[in-house]
């Protein structure tokens, strides 16, 4: 229940803040109480620095964690994360969370697809982490070879990702959508349950396939949020038909929907 949720707002040393990939970097951030209540797909939302200067706190998906650390993978886009990246170990940055309703599965059953495009693949990280290497088949799409984060860089063992680039300079050249297409096409039991974070075209894509095959689906949307607690009503995306409400807020109702819950024409 939304109401028992426990969220933190404390400083948090930086333990981590190394690059992973062209313009991405991993930061790790010491929070023993937000690593023992995270869960995949949740997210914290980050001052970037000491003071008011940026005003608003930033999103972030947790990549994962590893005994009192917690991880997020970030790109600089901008001047928010330009100063992110320029910190350094030993500094400390506001931290609220973990936020927001992760990703659902159970522990017996059928298998799991992980899709990932870009920067979607923090989230499934985590989730992957978490689960049996056996039980998952995962893909990530970049466009080109130098965006292509390594989980082994990110200290994840043993994960097997087969890749897609738009340029073709890694894996399959094309889109991480016909990844999943070709090992769809190819299967002949259960294909399972798909987990898909990523550009919205690209979730677009998986929920036109998922649907297609009447395959279930969750999906990690991204939106812009001031707050991250449903207060300013920033990240409203439209439901779909049949929901019993107009819209829905990606802090708080996710950012995990299920993806018949979702408007796609709207997004």
């Amino acid at each position: 229940m939304k109401g028992l949720r426990t969220v933190i707002e404390q400083d948090a040393e930086i333990a981590v803040n190394q690059r992973a990939a062209a313009g991405t970097y991993l930061m790790g951030l010491r929070s023993p109480e937000i690593a023992a209540e995270a869960r995949p797909g949740q997210f914290v939302m980050i001052r970037m620095r000491q003071g008011m200067d940026p005003l608003l706190r930033r999103p972030f998906s947790i990549c994962g964690v590893r005994d009192d650390l917690v991880f997020v993978l970030y790109r600089v886009v901008g001047r928010g994360t330009q100063i992110l990246s320029d910190a350094r170990e030993g500094d400390a940055l506001a931290v609220l969370g973990p936020l927001g309703t992760g990703f659902r599965w159970s522990s017996k059953g059928c298998p799991f697809i992980l899709v990932a495009g870009g920067m979607g693949m923090a989230p499934l990280l985590f989730l992957a982490g978490s689960m049996a290497a056996e039980r998952y088949t995962f893909f990530a799409g970049f466009g080109s070879a130098d965006q292509m984060v390594e989980p082994d860089a990110l200290g994840v063992q043993g994960m097997g990702i087969s890749i897609a680039t738009d340029d073709g300079s890694a894996g399959h050249h094309g889109l991480v959508t016909e990844l999943l297409e070709n090992h769809l096409t190819g299967l002949t039991g259960n294909p399972g349950i798909v987990f898909a974070c990523g550009p919205v075209p690209m979730l677009k894509a998986v929920a036109a396939i998922t649907h297609r095959r009447n395959i279930p689906c969750q999906v990690s949307l991204e939106a812009a949020m001031a707050c991250g607690l449903g207060a300013c009503q920033g990240c409203a995306v439209r439901a779909s038909s049949g929901q019993g409400r107009t819209y829905w807020h990606v802090c708080q109702d996710g950012p995990v929907f299920d993806v018949m819950g979702v408007d796609w024409g709207a997004l």
